[in-house]
């Protein structure tokens, strides 16, 4: 059984694993690591390019597209490894990124996830969207990260060098023990994508587990490869999913009550897209949360966990709203929240 699998999900992206592949061979293949490409049924030449210029990557191919979740989640259960890295296609890591990052796991098994910094791949000295230094989540169910507040990323000058808990790692590069990813269940396949990564970190943290970001190692990502920030598809899975993640994983008196709240702040940003013109993305949220009804009733099983708002520590979760925070009181840096 291999040590490490670094596991690369792809969707005709021929052109990210051309240009990103050659460096996670270089900087991560030693004995027991072994480097995974999952192809989500591409109808573009990815498999052949991968069999041709890359013998030494190891190959799975579904004939779908299952998403991120599915794609991953699927794969996961094939691949016999310790620690599993979800790593995306357009990542460009480091060298020894993997290093830093096993020794930590090694000596902590308390921690069932972790993360490196995620700097941008186009703007070398900022963090990027995705998942900065860290994820962390408010009261209402909004992420954010050490690093990024909602639009606004600032520059790393290494103030946030610590290792820290985070409510989730980022999807972009989430290394994790495999037995703790199946113990909780995995990636949750209804997600399609989006959130995923953040519903599975929330499952750890309710059994007991923690996360955590280690900038020691750095990678730098590309961001919005499959789907633009604008597209309407992607308002639509962030919204819905946003509301499957809490709907799961809060207790039945609290989800409510957050429901609640976000009914408002839902029917608010769809108007704030009427308001720019962004007819399309309105549409997205409305269709979100229809989606949402509809699939709540697959997830009767969650009365039976023990899934309440203490799941997750004070430290990871901000008591505010991020919303409120950011655009009232004009807070744009993580170091300025108090939790």
């Amino acid at each position: 059984m291999d040590r490490v699998a670094v596991v690369i999900l792809n969707w005709n992206g021929r052109d990210m694993l051309k240009q990103f592949i050659p460096r996670v061979l270089d900087c991560s293949v030693t004995e027991g690591i072994a480097v995974y490409v999952v192809d989500n049924g591409s109808t573009d030449d990815s498999v052949d390019i991968l069999r041709s210029f890359f013998p030494g990557v190891r190959l799975i191919v579904f004939d779908e597209n299952l998403g991120f979740a599915g794609g991953y989640d699927r794969a996961l259960r094939q691949i016999e490894a310790t620690y599993v890295v979800l790593l995306n296609s357009d990542v460009e890591v480091t060298p020894d990124w993997l290093s830093p990052l096993v020794t930590y796991m090694e000596t902590h098994p308390e921690v069932a996830a972790c993360q490196p910094k995620i700097r941008s791949w186009k703007e070398k000295e900022r963090f990027e969207y995705a998942g900065a230094a860290g994820g962390f989540i408010d009261r209402y169910g909004y992420p954010f990260c050490r690093g990024r507040i909602l639009n606004t990323v600032e520059t790393d000058r290494g103030q946030y060098d610590t290792v820290v808990p985070v409510c989730w790692a980022t999807g972009a590069a989430l290394f994790i023990r495999r037995a703790d990813y199946l113990a909780a269940g995995g990636l949750d396949e209804r997600f399609f994508a989006h959130m995923e990564e953040i519903d599975l970190c929330w499952r750890l943290w309710t059994a007991g587990k923690e996360i955590v970001c280690i900038p020691r190692s750095v990678v730098y990502h590309v961001g919005g490869g499959t789907l633009q920030a604008d597209s309407p598809h992607k308002t639509f899975l962030n919204f819905r999913n946003n509301l499957l993640m809490i709907y799961k994983n809060l207790s039945p008196r609290e989800s409510r009550n957050v429901l609640r709240v976000r009914f408002f702040l839902d029917h608010l940003a769809a108007l704030s897209f009427v308001f720019r013109g962004k007819w399309s993305q309105a549409r997205a949220v409305y269709k979100a949360r229809r989606s949402f009804k509809q699939l709540k009733p697959l997830y009767k099983e969650r009365t039976d966990l023990p899934c309440e708002v203490s799941a997750l520590p004070s430290s990871v979760k901000y008591r505010g709203s991020i919303l409120w925070s950011y655009y009232i009181q004009r807070i744009k840096r993580f170091s300025e929240l108090q939790f």
